[in-house]
């Protein structure tokens, strides 16, 4: 007992001064980021400001991107929409500034990565209230969506990037025991990310947060739907990179439509796309003209499968807020509700319940649980599904209300919607809507609701919930997607060290994690000498040009010699391998060689 009470002093010491140092406040310098012209300061008044209308139908491309608030339809100004020789020049300057960045210290990275964690936790309600004007979504629902998932990409990173960044080291096997080997992740070069609207912010954070870290540079192109925010964003990011010296045009924001993105693929290493089914094989397709690695983040369709042993009050919470969240602007939302029929009619109930008292309207205009839609016409596009639905039997049983919306901009809602009596028929179960829209279809028994849940073109996400946590963990596990979250909606966002993505026309490959951060590097198999100088690989004689005549009976022994079954057949080839090579010694093996 007297050894271990030193030890166990010395442990208690330690945690001591760990704790006290946490006390201690960082030095992480402050960046001042131009917010100007982002802030509605209520000094615009109607007289100095004016409506956008948008064209009906798919409008034509232009030179410049039209910037509005979806919630008031309030101009909010214009972009270039860059050529593709503009985006090749923006490439090229990102890849001069990479090859400085490559040799950058963890230690400047993770200064880069506080900078950046420290901004966004004092400016939470100006980057929240940037998205909020740009996609018609709630303050909370950026916060939720927006800031809480990068601040916890950031701690991620910096408690665990560095270490996963290194080289890892790997056996080498009996044939190589001689041998170090190992796994070097050196970065590609010029990472693109082609991202979508519905979480401006992260949307942009996420890819650059990886990139530079692992020493990249990246260029995005943001949606010409949410261009204007992303514009202002940008500028967070240069001025972090700024205070830490790091070199000009590392990171680039570009805006425009299809062309600028297409001309992105066609001039940088590795492509991330965050997008729907249709755009992601295009890119695919242009991506294969220069075999670039492609990362796909594409719809979803996720189920929500109920068991009847839940707390339904709490999990009918759950299931509102998983198809409401950022007014139907989630990523991975869940848009398949699945109940068993033990507790159908009492779910529907309390989900209707908790519906009618969401209240829709402009989201910085007051207090309301949902805010606009974001893309025009697609509020036509969620009604076309109803409709659909209603048309095959399905019943909507409740509906939310709305707030005081303003003649400009009613086009811009949708009400939360409840239906029943759904089926895969209805176009609602098979394509992805987008919207908070719920539809609650009931299952009898669990084989029938993974045989339900798998019946979709889609593999992103889902989640289960069941009394019984073995039981929730079983269904899960047989549910062919890239994402499960067990008596939970949507948690793995906020588990940094998960990767993300999906299968089947969810796309493939991962980003987040370890998988989404090694996913920015080549990966370099090395081997090398682990006594050099002292012991190198020899080339038996038998082997050696020009070969000898028993050359195959030699290599077949030494395979039997490193491989063999047992150790007596290892031991007899070994005395063959032994023979042959000192027969290959002898000097009348050395003359009739030389013959």
């Amino acid at each position: 007992m007297a050894f271990w009470w030193p030890l166990i002093v010395l442990a208690f010491a330690y945690a001591i001064c760990r704790f006290l140092l946490m006390l201690i406040p960082p030095n992480v310098p402050s960046i001042d980021v131009d917010a100007s012209d982002v802030l509605d300061d209520g000094s615009q008044t109607k007289e100095n400001s004016y409506i956008y209308i948008p064209s009906r139908g798919k409008p034509a491309q232009s030179d410049r991107v039209q910037c509005y608030e979806p919630a008031t339809m309030k101009y909010l100004g214009y972009f270039p929409a860059l050529t593709p020789d503009e985006v090749k020049e923006h490439v090229a300057q990102a890849r001069k500034a990479q090859k400085i960045w490559a040799k950058s210290s963890f230690k400047q990275r993770r200064l880069f990565l506080r900078i950046l964690l420290k901004y966004i936790i004092e400016h939470q309600e100006l980057i929240c209230e940037a998205s909020s004007r740009d996609t018609g979504k709630t303050m909370v629902d950026a916060s939720l969506g927006e800031i809480m998932t990068t601040c916890e990409k950031i701690t991620w990173l910096l408690a665990e990037g560095e270490r996963w960044l290194k080289p890892e080291y790997r056996s080498s096997g009996w044939s190589m025991l001689h041998k170090r080997s190992k796994v070097e992740f050196q970065p590609l070069g010029v990472i693109g990310a082609i991202v979508s609207w519905n979480y401006p912010f992260h949307n942009i954070f996420n890819p650059m947060l990886a990139a530079v870290f692992s020493g990249n540079s990246v260029v995005i192109k943001v949606s010409e739907h949410a261009t204007w925010s992303g514009c202002f964003y940008i500028r967070i990011i240069q001025a972090a990179l700024a205070a830490v010296e790091a070199p000009e045009n590392l990171v680039h924001v570009i805006t425009g439509f299809a062309e600028t993105g297409e001309a992105l693929v066609s001039a940088v290493d590795k492509i991330i796309f965050v997008g729907s089914p249709a755009v992601g094989k295009m890119i695919m397709a242009n991506a294969a003209e220069t075999l670039i690695p492609v990362t796909l983040e594409l719809g979803g369709k996720d189920a929500f499968i109920v068991c009847e042993d839940v707390d339904v009050p709490h999990v009918a919470q759950i299931a509102v807020r998983a198809a409401l969240q950022s007014s139907g602007q989630n990523c991975a939302g869940a848009e398949r509700f699945y109940v068993h029929s033990g507790i159908y009619s009492t779910f529907v109930a309390q989900v209707v319940k908790i519906v009618k008292s969401v209240c829709v309207g402009p989201p910085l205009a007051g207090k309301y649980d949902m805010g606009a839609i974001c893309l025009q016409g697609h509020a036509d596009k969620l009604q076309n599904l109803v409709n659909d639905a209603l048309e095959k039997g399905a019943v909507i049983v409740g509906r939310g209300s709305f707030g005081n919306l303003g003649e400009d901009a009613v086009d811009q809602y949708f009400p939360p919607t409840v239906l029943v009596n759904v089926d895969h028929t209805m176009k609602l179960m098979q394509e992805e809507a987008f919207g908070p829209i719920i539809p609650i279809m009931k299952f009898s028994s669990d084989e029938e609701a993974i045989k339900f849940a798998n019946d979709t073109v889609y593999g992103l996400g889902c989640a289960v919930f069941s009394g019984s946590q073995h039981r929730a963990k079983e269904i899960a596990s047989r549910l062919h997607c890239g994402v499960a979250a067990i008596n939970d909606f949507a948690s793995n966002y906020m588990c940094q060290s998960l990767p993300f993505g999906g299968v089947k026309h969810s796309g493939f490959g991962r980003f987040a994690g370890v998988e989404g951060l090694r996913a920015c590097c080549l990966v370099k198999s090395v081997v090398e000498d682990r006594w050099w100088p002292y012991i190198k690989t020899k080339i038996p004689k038998p082997l050696q040009y020009p070969v000898a005549e028993n050359c195959f009976e030699f290599q077949e022994s030494l395979v039997e010699v490193l491989y063999g079954l047992s150790v007596w057949d290892r031991l007899r080839a070994l005395v063959n391998v032994l023979k042959i090579l000192s027969e290959q010694n002898s000097p009348a093996s050395t003359v009739k060689r030389n013959l």
